[in-house]
């Protein structure tokens, strides 16, 4: 499903004060270091965290709440900034007014997914946007049964993280279905996302976590048998 960007003053504010703000503190060294760490998924500014986020508190003062017309212009027009910290900024965005979006924002976080993706956006994405919509209407449960099937490995990635904060609402039948379904997969991210879901999950119950891996270790990769079971044991 295709997104489109709608109109949007706030973001425009934002935009303007953030490639502003952003570029005037930008390390030219720092930024190659910061790419280099992050495999070339794309060019950094070299923004510390911190300085970032101060920067960003600049940026965000004194403007309004957004509505979700607002958090898609900023999300999309971030997105198609080259510099990494801008979707950086995004990211944060979204987590803080999540609450602000309905149901119909979640092709808008596939999207994000799935373009120029990397762990450092999309498990962010998928823990406090994709999970907290799904949190708010359950009926984008079928959803994220889609996206567990996607060929996009990202997606899928999404898929097993968004229950991450869930705790005792976890579903559970889902969460262990959704690892059996991409216990084989042959990417390092996919493995290690079922072994760190499962291991999230054993925090609220670490029997089911080991009753699930005992029932399965024959399916499930060592790579995630050792991450869901690095605190609970065998």
């Amino acid at each position: 499903m295709s997104v489109t960007m709608p109109r949007s003053a706030l973001a425009d504010t934002l935009l303007d004060r953030l490639t502003t703000a952003y570029p005037e503190a930008a390390d030219p060294e720092r930024a190659a270091g910061m790419r280099a760490y992050m495999k070339d998924v794309a060019p950094f500014l070299g923004l510390t965290t911190p300085v970032r986020r101060a920067l960003s508190r600049t940026v965000l003062a004194g403007t309004p709440r957004p509505d979700e017309a607002d958090c898609t212009a900023l999300a999309l027009r971030c997105w198609e900034l080259p510099e990494r910290e801008y979707a950086y900024f995004a990211v944060d965005y979204l987590r803080r007014h999540v609450a602000r979006c309905s149901s119909g924002f979640l092709p808008v976080v596939r999207h994000l997914v799935s373009t120029v993706p990397w762990w450092d956006t999309v498990d962010l994405l998928a823990a406090h946007v994709a999970g907290a919509l799904v949190a708010a209407d359950p009926e984008l449960k079928r959803d994220m049964d889609a996206w567990i099937e996607d060929d996009d490995l990202w997606i899928a990635r999404a898929a097993l993280l968004h229950q991450l904060r869930f705790k005792e609402a976890t579903d559970t039948e889902r969460l262990f279905g959704y690892c059996l379904r991409q216990a084989g997969h042959p990417d390092f991210f996919v493995r290690k996302a079922v072994g760190w879901c499962l291991r999230e999950y054993a925090k609220t119950a670490p029997d089911a976590v080991r009753a699930f891996v005992t029932a399965h270790r024959d399916r499930l990769s060592p790579l995630s048998v050792r991450e869901a079971l690095k605190h609970v044991g065998t």
